[in-house]
């Protein structure tokens, strides 16, 4: 399940700041604005896809969503996406596979990001994602504000910034 995240982490660990979420969400939802994207999220877990879709639109972005890494295949067949938000446990194509087709059809310079989202934490966890070659990640229960800065990222990439491959 996903949920947003409400504790923040200081070098003096002053601890639980109430008002840091608050902050978040004043100043986030002009994000898709200032960043504009097109993002494909897969996820197979109605509730999460609501949960995800409603928080991207109080930052002002959209998105089409996959069931599973057959589907986001498909839909990038059909059209670009600027990056896809892939869970990683899915049924019929999991994330992991679905990056790797990913990137063994587009070029780098011409595939969307790939962004991990998922509940596994540990650092082996984040290590296969990157080596399966997704682009960053975020982990559930998601920080939105961390999120919020793997999409920035992208969109300096796609703004002709910096390319990370």
């Amino acid at each position: 399940m996903w949920r947003i995240s409400t504790q923040q982490s200081e070098p003096e660990n002053k601890g639980y700041n109430p008002k840091h979420n608050d902050h978040i969400m004043q100043t986030l939802p002009l994000a898709g604005e200032f960043f504009p994207l097109r993002i494909l999220l897969a996820e197979d877990n109605r509730v999460n896809q609501k949960f995800a879709l409603l928080m991207l639109r109080k930052f002002g972005y959209q998105a089409d969503v996959a069931i599973n890494g057959v589907q986001v295949l498909q839909a990038l067949h059909r059209q670009p996406y600027d990056v896809v938000l892939m869970d990683i446990e899915m049924p019929e194509m999991d994330g992991l596979t679905a990056t790797r087709h990913i990137c063994e059809k587009w070029a780098a310079s011409d595939r969307p990001r790939i962004i991990a989202l998922t509940a596994y934490a540990l650092q082996e966890d984040r290590e296969k994602c990157l080596a399966a070659g997704m682009d960053d990640y975020v982990t559930k229960p998601i920080c939105w504000s961390e999120l919020i800065k793997a999409l920035q990222k992208v969109a300096h990439i796609k703004s002709g910034g910096i390319v990370v491959v």
